[in-house]
């Protein structure tokens, strides 16, 4: 089962990281959270990897909707989005939504999760175009 939504770009690390927050606020995503993998793990273990960032992204109107429709949701929420160095490429990747709707088996997710999807593809597309 395939877990994620994914573009590959040939555009430099930073100026994806600047692309994909604005690509992502025009869907209406506000960034909650972010883990910049790389620092992390070179501070805490002196690992050394290519760039790597995890922005916790969240639609509030989306997530009360799913809320209501199953409060234990939230261990889903928020969507996770992945930037990071592949060789000369980035890669952006979402986990997609209809996870919420594999994993819990809740019809009522359903429409949450066609919106959600449609966002982060509308999202991903501007990334390319």
């Amino acid at each position: 089962m395939s877990y994620d939504r994914t573009v590959r770009l040939t555009t430099g690390f930073d100026e994806t990281v600047t692309a994909v927050r604005a690509a992502l606020a025009d869907q209406g995503f506000g960034i909650l959270t972010e883990i910049d993998v790389t620092d992390t793990l070179r501070a805490k273990l002196g690992h050394e990897m290519e760039d790597y960032l995890i922005l916790g992204a969240c639609n509030p109107p989306l997530a009360h909707q799913a809320l209501e429709a199953d409060r234990s949701i939230g261990l889903l929420l928020p969507c996770n989005v992945v930037v990071r160095r592949d060789g000369d490429s980035t890669l952006v990747q979402a986990l997609d939504p209809a996870t919420m709707v594999t994993l819990t088996g809740l019809s009522a997710l359903a429409p949450v999760t066609a919106e959600a999807t449609q966002r982060l593809d509308a999202a991903l597309s501007a990334l390319t175009s």
